[in-house]
Parts: C-alpha cells; sequence; structure tokens
C-alpha cells in the first residue's frame, strides 16, 4: 500500500498545497530533533572534563610527536584528474537524459547530443594535443614548446 502511494502520480502531484497536519507535524519533528540535539550536546558538556593541559591539547599522530606542516601540497595533476571527472560525469548525465527520452526527442534531439558529444570530443582531442592530460611536467613542457 505504502509502495502505491509512494509512486502513484497523485502522491507525486506538487499542485494541491500540504495540509496543515502535515505542516504541524513537520515542525514538531524538526522541533524534537533539534531539542534532542541540543539536549544531548549540553549533557555532554556538563559532564565533560574542562582540564586543558599542552599535553592533551597536541594533536595526536599515532604515537609520533608531529613534525612540520600538516599541509602538504598536491600535485596538479590530481586537480586535473578531479575537473575532468567532472567533465565526462556531467556529460555522462547529458548523454542518459538523452537516451531516456530519444522517442520524445526524435533527430533533433540526437543532432543536439550530437554536437554536445562532438563538442567534448574535440576539446579532449585539444587537451590531449596540449599535454593537459600528461602526469609529467616535462611532457606539459614539450607540448608549449619549452622543452628539450
Amino acid at each position: 500500500m505504502f509502495l502505491a502511494l509512494a509512486v502513484s502520480p497523485v502522491a507525486l502531484s506538487m499542485d494541491a498545497p500540504a495540509s496543515p497536519e502535515a505542516l504541524l507535524s513537520l515542525v514538531l519533528y524538526a522541533c524534537l530533533a533539534a531539542a534532542l540535539i541540543a539536549l544531548l550536546l549540553g549533557v555532554a558538556w556538563l559532564l565533560g572534563r574542562k582540564t586543558h593541559t599542552p599535553l592533551k591539547d597536541a594533536p595526536y599522530e599515532s604515537g609520533v610527536a608531529p613534525s612540520g606542516a600538516a599541509r602538504m601540497r598536491a600535485p596538479a595533476p590530481f586537480f586535473l584528474v578531479a575537473i575532468f571527472f567532472l567533465i565526462f560525469a556531467v556529460e555522462a548525465v547529458i548523454i542518459l537524459s538523452w537516451a531516456v527520452a530519444w522517442d520524445l526527442l526524435g533527430w533533433a534531439g540526437f543532432a543536439q547530443v550530437s554536437f554536445f558529444a562532438l563538442i567534448l570530443f574535440v576539446g579532449l582531442a585539444h587537451l590531449w594535443k596540449t599535454g593537459g592530460l600528461d602526469w609529467h611536467p616535462r611532457a606539459q613542457e614539450r607540448g608549449r614548446g619549452g622543452g628539450t
């Protein structure tokens, strides 16, 4: 019964406003959740010890004394791979959404998604040619004409 209501068009309709009882129960639930969180945080603060020593405030590094800066610079290719992943993940979502509705979009939709894929392919070819996909700095310099 619940599953049938969850997927029925009537249950998904956004035309009718929510009833006051439903809004009241939502507000009551949110208030109870916030009160419970505040209560638990308050009890933890009251019962917890409040002593601070330099040894207690020092970071614990698995028994090893910390040395140097905690932040290390990551090489740029790691960020480039993340950006490429996002670009091609968005491309996949757009192409898959076209594939779901291909019968409604017809040849015009096919032309549009083909143009979209062509633009992304040209961008990928440009990245490949200029060395944007290479991990080593020498390969990127060679692509710019600055290497040996």
